[in-house]
């Protein structure tokens, strides 16, 4: 029972989605930066599905198909030998939509930076990669706490309104919201432990290099 929550807490969390959980976050924070009224807007729902699509399905299909060809053994990539394909064909993908996004005018230069800082953590995965097994779960993680970090330094104010369907329409404060991704964040953690995937330094390192490269990104872009 308890593997079977890891794994689902694994894939609801998995690497090739966090950027698509960064857009959202952006959209729910202050959609006007998209020049959208909020999240629900159709420009805001296309432009999730492209991101989706590019960042997530697209690899994950890749990934799906080297499997089905017999050239690495398992989805879950359990050798860092077996995940130096899966990280190339990953960054083709991360460093084509992130020249897309370099020069359109409509998305803003916060998010270009957050695709920048996922796409230098990938590298710096990939390079650590070829020493340990780095935890591509916890560099994404990472990523994700410096997305709320970033939106605290960036944004001048302290809550935002979230408009649900279903919870209806409440006012969330940004110091929540990173508390919220710590947390999320020691969850991936906790269920890769469980599913003997890393050990305790190999999270940890990920976390460092998914958190340090969304700075070293926003340095870049806005110093």
């Amino acid at each position: 029972m308890i593997r079977s929550i890891a794994q689902i807490i694994s894939l609801v969390f998995h690497p090739l989605l966090i950027v698509t959980y960064m857009l959202v976050t952006l959209l729910l924070i202050n959609p006007y930066l998209f020049g959208v009224n909020s999240i629900s807007d159709p420009t805001s729902k296309e432009l999730i599905l492209r991101v989706f699509l590019s960042t997530f399905f697209i690899p994950a299909f890749s990934v799906a198909m080297l499997r089905f060809l017999g050239l690495i053994d398992s989805i879950e990539m359990k050798t860092k030998e077996e995940r130096i394909g899966p990280y190339i064909i990953t960054g083709v993908f991360y460093l084509w939509m992130l020249r897309n996004f370099w020069d359109n005018s409509n998305v803003p230069t916060v998010f270009t930076s957050l695709m920048l800082g996922t796409v230098i953590g990938l590298f710096i995965a990939f390079f650590f990669n070829i020493f340990t097994k780095i935890s591509a779960h916890a560099v994404g993680m990472g990523g994700l706490m410096a997305t709320a970090v970033i939106s605290m330094l960036l944004f001048r104010y302290d809550t935002f309104v979230v408009n649900s369907t279903i919870l209806g329409t409440f006012e969330l404060s940004l110091v929540t919201l990173l508390m919220a991704f710590i947390f999320l964040a020691g969850l991936v953690g906790t269920a890769r432990l469980i599913l003997s995937a890393h050990v305790p330094r190999e999270l940890y390192s990920g976390y460092i290099v998914g958190f340090c490269s969304q700075f070293l990104a926003l340095r870049f872009l806005f110093l």
